[in-house]
């Protein structure tokens, strides 16, 4: 992943091929991609990504992704459905795993995968994606705004 980022020229190219390639590589997702804060930090701004039509705006606080974003955690959910406040953007998603992105230090928005399959995320996955979140954290720091 770090190969294929490092000379990514924008920000929107490099969340692009970080979510086709999640995509196309993690098994059994209906969805992975984006969701960037705006410049008030209370909401969270649909971005680049792969699966059916999203969401556009989320807020900070509200769902999954506002809830990780608000309590600065990775949040995995073996079943949506019984998470309180759920926003069901696409009601074939079953589970879902978020985690918190950042730039030069600061939060920046998250990277939301979704399955239809219930609690197909476990700690292997997990502790995986935390180093993919690592390697775009790194690959967005070299872009100024």
């Amino acid at each position: 992943l770090d190969s294929l980022l490092r000379d990514s020229p924008s920000e929107v190219s490099l969340l692009a091929n970080a979510s086709a390639m999640l995509f196309q590589t993690l098994p059994s997702l209906n969805w992975a991609g984006f969701y960037l804060l705006d410049e008030e930090g209370s909401s969270l701004i649909l971005g680049p990504f792969q699966g059916k039509v999203a969401c556009q705006v989320l807020r900070v606080g509200k769902g999954v992704c506002g809830t990780a974003i608000q309590e600065d955690r990775i949040l995995s959910v073996g079943d949506v459905h019984s998470f309180s406040g759920h926003i069901a953007c696409d009601p074939d998603s079953r589970s879902e795993i978020v985690l918190p992105l950042y730039k030069n230090g600061k939060p920046y928005g998250v990277l939301d995968i979704d399955s239809p399959i219930l609690n197909r995320f476990d700690t292997f996955d997990e502790q995986g994606l935390l180093k993919i979140a690592e390697v775009i954290n790194a690959n967005l720091s070299r872009f100024e705004k």
